[in-house]
Parts: C-alpha cells; sequence; structure tokens
C-alpha cells in the first residue's frame, strides 16, 4: 500500500513513474548483517536491473530509510570493484528519499485538509545515515488541518535499527518501550515516520500498551490528503 500511495503522489505531482519489474532487494538487510558480499552481490544486480529498464530516469525515489541509505552508499560498496564501481556511484547520485524529490517540487495537486493530530518519528538510516530531517517535515506542513507534534528524545532509536530488533530482542524491546512511551506524551492521535522497520517497531510496542493509536508512512497521509480521503 506505501508503494502503490508513492506511485500516486509522484504522478500527481507531475512525476512519469517507471517501475523496473526486475528489480530485487538492494541489499540493505544484508549490510546491515554484516554480510557485505552478499550485499555487494544484491547491489550488482539491483544495478543491472535499472540500467536495463529505467537507465534514463532523473531520480530513483525511495520509500524506506533503510533502503535509501543503501542505495546512496553503493559507490563506497562497490568502490573496488572494476566493472561496478563507477556505475554504482552513478547509481548512488540519483537516489533521493520520497520526501527530498517531494520537498523540491512545486506542490501542483491541491491538499484536502487532514484534521488530524500526529507524532513525526526521525528514522535513524534517514535522519543520522542521511541527513534528512527538515524534508518531511515541509511535507507533512503543505497538508491542511495536520498538526504535527515533536517526539521528546526524538534523535534515539526505536529500536528496530534495521535487523537490531532480532539480534538483540531485549535492547531493542526497552528502546521500543521508551519510545513508545514518549510518542504518548504528545497527544497524538497518530504515529508518522517514513521507514517501514521504524513503524512495525512502533505498532507493535504501542500495541502492548493496549493504546489505539495509529500508525502511517508519510507518503500514506500525504496521498489521502491529496485524494481527499480520511485517514482509516
Amino acid at each position: 500500500e506505501v508503494n502503490v500511495a508513492t506511485i500516486r503522489v509522484l504522478a500527481a505531482e507531475g512525476c512519469e513513474v517507471v517501475v523496473p519489474q526486475s528489480q530485487g532487494c538492494c541489499g540493505a538487510l544484508m549490510l546491515h548483517s554484516g554480510l557485505e558480499t552478499d550485499a555487494a552481490q544484491m547491489a550488482r544486480r539491483f544495478i543491472d536491473a535499472f540500467e536495463a529498464e529505467a537507465s534514463d530516469v532523473d531520480t530513483i525515489v525511495i520509500n524506506a530509510g533503510g533502503c535509501g541509505s543503501t542505495l546512496k552508499e553503493y559507490g563506497h560498496l562497490l568502490r573496488d570493484d572494476p566493472v561496478y564501481a563507477e556505475r554504482a556511484s552513478m547509481l548512488a547520485s540519483k537516489c533521493k528519499d520520497i520526501s527530498e524529490l517531494l520537498d523540491e517540487l512545486e506542490p501542483r495537486a491541491p491538499r484536502h485538509p487532514v484534521p488530524l493530530r500526529i507524532a513525526y518519528h526521525d528514522a535513524c538510516h534517514l535522519h543520522h545515515a542521511q541527513g534528512v530531517k527538515n524534508e518531511p517535515r515541509r511535507v507533512l506542513g503543505t497538508i491542511p488541518g495536520l498538526e504535527l507534534c515533536e517526539i521528546p528524545e526524538a534523535d534515539i532509536c526505536c529500536g528496530s535499527a534495521g535487523i537490531y530488533n532480532l539480534v538483540e530482542p531485549d535492547t531493542a524491546s526497552d528502546l521500543g518501550d521508551r519510545k513508545a512511551r514518549h510518542i504518548q506524551t504528545t497527544g497524538a492521535a497518530a504515529v508518522v515516520s517514513s521507514n517501514p522497520g521504524c513503524i512495525l517497531q512502533i505498532e507493535s510496542r504501542l500495541g502492548r500498551t493496549g493504546t489505539t493509536m495509529r500508525t502511517y508512512h508519510m507518503v500514506e497521509v500525504l496521498d489521502a490528503s491529496i485524494r481527499g480521503e480520511t485517514l482509516a
């Protein structure tokens, strides 16, 4: 649903969207696991797919913070590969998070009001790894009626951290519970982020408290505004 919403939003903002059908995993999860050789192999396949099906695109748009941080580092990952090093750097130079591109574009599609108080969570792979913090806030700021709340200790991880919640579940759970408590202090009705791992982690930890707070990807909120729909 997030991918479909991403395509709808980009199309509404005047972009021609190409989806390479042969693309696979970008290798982020392997890289997060320390499996650099496997990640490099997946990166080569990814580059091959985009060169074959989307060589003439201006921008490669990513809606997952963890994937974006890996794609932007392809040049470093394949720096010693004589066949792929330059190609990897070229692909990486085209990569942008969805919020970066939308922040650059002049809004074209009308925004309908979304009367909702939300807490925005900075995904570590987006904020710390990519330096993308203000862009999603500015994009959300184009939506009438949307009230954005800042979460205390916003710079601290929610415990997802790639695969950290799988390999260090106890510490990850403590971090997740800490994040959930801070989110609840905002009085928000929903939590918005830009990374699937964070959304799943926060949803899980909030669920343990019995809260009915909803979770959304940033682009889902913008999509609802452009389409004039109520968020369920």
